[in-house]
């Protein structure tokens, strides 16, 4: 008698996507065939589909536990998120059996050429984590076939595919504007310099892969040093195990600016840093983070640096239409408007020019609320080539901020009109 032989074992998913890539979320139905190529009839005993979505860590550390004696240490730890098995080819009792006796009695009889087999499972109901790969921790999902026979060694193949769990960034807390301001005195022995001051904003904390992100920032160098204003786009992998974490910082993009001389100061009006394909954030997995922050940077040589931090969430679900927003705060010159959306978006345009006026534009006719009076001085002081040309070119300090506030603090609660507000920066200005 002649003993057939199996030539393939392989898994093919069920993708309806464009790329025709196995990619699913928490909750979906992953569905699939495993596919046996035969040569000959071939006894079958089972044939079984495995289903795992595990994250795991490891890495090692090196100990010194006396003056001549050394260990490592090593830190592991794993977090199933999926595990389910199905038989395709076998009785039910035998889903747990190993092949140890060649039993005549439930043998399958695959005849030659190729054997389509269907399998299907449902994505647990759950914050899954995203598939990802790092230098010391992955999380990966994987299908498991396994072919037996009597006395004869089992023959497996296993593929991988991946788990996205959506971070939508049209939620209130990632369209929140990041700003931030820091301040810092260069000193050698007993004499100071003069300070170095650095404020930046962008226009929300959510962001996908491929966006731009448009970076507002001042630079003032009071100091008698030639500085660099810098920003960079970093990714921080966060693994933990046995009650110790273990940080991976790394570049994702950057850009420089022009250096600056002693008395110089720069903006940076919308500059663009561009997010390059990267992996989500990842927040939910007990064991491994993946988070991102910009930092934009003032270089001061032979000195430490003035950084600011602005965090940041890389998510899967893109910002949606800005038209659909309920509120927007627009700054006319010259008869031409200029509209940011909700949270002050600047759009791809130059800056405005030409004398100028504050308006408040708010849709239905409703008078602007505390909130939104409040927002208006912080936009204004953030955009240094506007409030200029607005304010016929006189310059909005910090104490003038603060009494632009003062005043947008009681029209707001007075319900004031845009006149009153023309009139109160008129008078402050």
């Amino acid at each position: 008698m002649v003993v057939g032989k199996v030539r393939a074992l392989a898994v093919c998913f069920d993708t309806l996507n464009d790329s025709n890539a196995p990619v699913f979320s928490g909750g979906e139905l992953v569905s699939g065939r495993v596919l046996v190529d035969v040569a000959g009839d071939v006894r079958v005993r089972s044939l079984a589909v495995t289903a795992r979505g595990v994250a795991k860590v490891r890495w090692t550390e090196s100990r010194n536990a006396a003056a001549s004696t050394a260990y490592t240490q090593n830190y592991t730890e794993e977090v199933e998120y999926l595990h389910h098995r199905d038989v395709l080819i076998g009785s039910a009792e035998e889903r747990d059996e190993e092949d140890a006796a060649a039993d005549e009695g439930g043998v399958t009889i695959l005849h030659a050429g190729l054997h389509e087999l269907a399998f299907s499972f449902q994505l647990p109901q759950m914050a899954l984590a995203t598939s990802f790969e790092g230098k010391h921790g992955s999380v990966r999902y994987w299908v498991k076939a396994e072919l037996r026979r009597p006395w004869m060694l089992p023959v497996k193949v296993k593929k991988e595919f991946v788990v996205f769990e959506h971070i939508d960034i049209n939620t209130p807390l990632l369209l929140a504007p990041q700003a931030g301001s820091k301040e810092k005195t260069l000193c050698c022995w007993l004499c100071a310099s003069g300070p170095i001051s650095l404020s930046a904003k962008v226009a929300r904390k959510g962001y996908t892969p491929g966006d731009s992100i448009q970076i507002f920032a001042e630079v003032e160098n009071c100091s008698t040093r030639v500085v660099v204003p810098k920003a960079a786009l970093y990714q921080t992998q966060t693994f933990f195990a046995k009650g110790k974490g273990k940080e991976i910082r790394q570049l994702v993009s950057n850009l420089r600016g022009e250096a600056l001389a002693q008395g110089k100061s720069q903006s940076w009006e919308g500059r663009v840093l561009k997010i390059p394909p990267v992996s989500p954030s990842i927040l939910d997995c007990p064991i491994i983070r993946v988070e991102y922050a910009l930092v934009v940077y003032v270089d001061v040589p032979g000195g430490l640096n003035l950084s600011l931090s602005l965090p940041l969430v890389i998510g899967t679900i893109p910002l949606h239409n800005a038209t659909s927003r309920t509120s927007s705060i627009s700054i006319s010159s010259s008869g031409s408007a200029s509209t940011w959306a909700g949270v002050a978006e600047r759009p791809e345009g130059g800056p405005l020019s030409g004398a100028g006026s504050v308006s408040v534009t708010l849709k239905r006719g409703k008078s602007p609320t505390i909130h939104r009076w409040m927002r208006i001085p912080e936009m204004l002081f953030a955009h240094e080539s506007e409030r200029a040309n607005i304010f016929g070119g006189k310059r909005l300090t910090r104490t003038s901020l603060d009494a632009l506030k003062h005043e947008c603090v009681h029209m707001g609660g007075a319900k004031s009109t845009n006149d009153q507000f023309q009139r109160t920066t008129s008078r402050l200005f």
